[in-house]
């Protein structure tokens, strides 16, 4: 286990903070569906490594309703049966955007095709803005070397 390198940035500067858990506020209240955002999250956080955002994201997908096999299964969701069409496809689309530098076109035409069937524009805002957070936490947590349990 690696020694954390110092308290999550946002956190020493309070504003930022509160700016970024305004917008989760606000992702919440955009009537996206939970289970989708939890799942989202999860995945977004298991790609960048990022230990606290992945127990985090456990626990909020519990309480969303996302099933045991679901969270055992994220990582390898095109592989098992456990996911819907439409978690099938906030989940490719959450891995698209979370790595962006990995293609040359990042977002396919065949992922955000996918998408925009299943979810309506503010759905998709919803989403598009919870995989940003998700990855402004993870790239906050990561390299500070935040450990997970700690919040």
């Amino acid at each position: 286990m690696s020694t954390e390198r110092m308290p999550n940035p946002a956190a020493l500067i309070p504003e930022a903070m509160e700016a970024l858990m305004a917008l989760n506020k606000a992702i919440a209240g955009a009537g996206a569906d939970g289970k989708l955002l939890a799942l989202s999250h999860l995945r977004a956080s298991q790609i960048n490594g990022c230990a606290p955002c992945v127990a985090g994201g456990v626990h909020q997908a519990q309480r969303h309703g996302v099933t045991a096999d679901q969270v055992h299964a994220v990582a390898a969701w095109r592989e098992t049966p456990w996911f819907s069409d439409e978690e099938r496809a906030a989940l490719a689309l959450t891995e698209a955007v979370t790595r962006l530098a990995d293609q040359a076109d990042p977002v396919p035409d065949q992922v955000w095709d996918m998408a925009a069937k299943h979810f309506d524009q503010k759905e998709l805002a919803a989403l598009l803005l919870n995989i940003a957070i998700t990855n402004a936490f993870n790239r906050l947590n990561v390299p500070t070397r935040r450990q997970a349990g700690t919040w």
